[in-house]
């Protein structure tokens, strides 16, 4: 197994990704710790795991909390006895869908922000406890990439070159240390479209199309990824990004 022996935080770990993250971390022997702010989401994933034989806690924790994040991960260290992977995947809040120009200034900035403030909180409190044991695994999602033409995706891509800065930060600061920081890419999930959203299917149709690979990433595919990279057969890895978008996204 991957991650045997290891143990991953994921804030958000009731949502879409950070649940896929979560089954497949558990699914390769990591004992997850699901933080977030609803309660019957987290629970619903840790049932999945525990029903696959695997080990799941929740704890409701918001991540733009500073107190409530740095004494989840204290207790996530303290009982556990080390915290080896985090990985941040809460929702920025993100207004998409309207033209820049039409945009107010707090939709804009309200990702931007959210990103900033939950990704160096959470870092930074499991940090702590990565360097004083000489290892440990940052996980992002969402990376850099080229503008979306005719969509209009507001602070969003912003919000993740903010991560992205960071992450830069980090490797060089705490590679010595045993600390690694990589970001997944994946040119979009259709998965993650709720069912009801508008231009749906209009919206699946443009993010398959220029895929090499004549499909999308799936949620599985994302966690498979993610369990691969915080583990270390990866140990190489750090300041990157990994490209899980079928071919979507070109890296030079």
């Amino acid at each position: 197994m991957l991650l045997e022996g290891k143990n991953a935080v994921i804030y958000g770990g009731g949502g879409s990704i950070g649940g896929a993250a979560a089954r497949a971390f558990a699914a390769e022997g990591a004992r997850v710790f699901l933080a977030g702010r609803t309660a019957a989401t987290l629970e619903r994933v840790a049932g999945d795991i525990r029903a696959a034989g695997g080990e799941a806690e929740t704890a409701e924790v918001d991540a733009l909390d500073e107190r409530a994040v740095d004494e989840h991960a204290d207790a996530v260290a303290a009982k556990a006895g080390s915290l080896d992977v985090s990985f941040n995947v809460i929702q920025h809040g993100d207004v998409q869908g309207t033209p820049f120009a039409e945009m107010s200034l707090a939709d804009y900035e309200r990702p931007v922000i959210t990103a900033l403030r939950t990704t160096f909180l959470t870092v930074r409190a499991a940090v702590r406890h990565m360097k004083r044991q000489g290892s440990g695994v940052i996980l992002a999602f969402g990376g850099s990439g080229d503008p979306v033409r005719d969509y209009h995706v507001g602070g969003l891509q912003t919000a993740f070159e903010v991560i992205e800065a960071m992450r830069r930060q980090v490797s060089a600061e705490l590679g010595r240390d045993g600390v690694r920081f990589v970001t997944l890419r994946t040119g979009g999930v259709p998965e993650t479209i709720p069912a009801g959203f508008e231009g749906r299917d209009a919206l699946i149709e443009s993010l398959t199309e220029p895929t090499m690979l004549g499909r999308t990433a799936t949620l599985e595919d994302v966690g498979q990824v993610a369990a691969f990279v915080a583990s270390d057969r990866a140990r190489t890895m750090t300041a990157a990004t990994v490209n899980v978008s079928c071919g979507a996204l070109i890296d030079y």
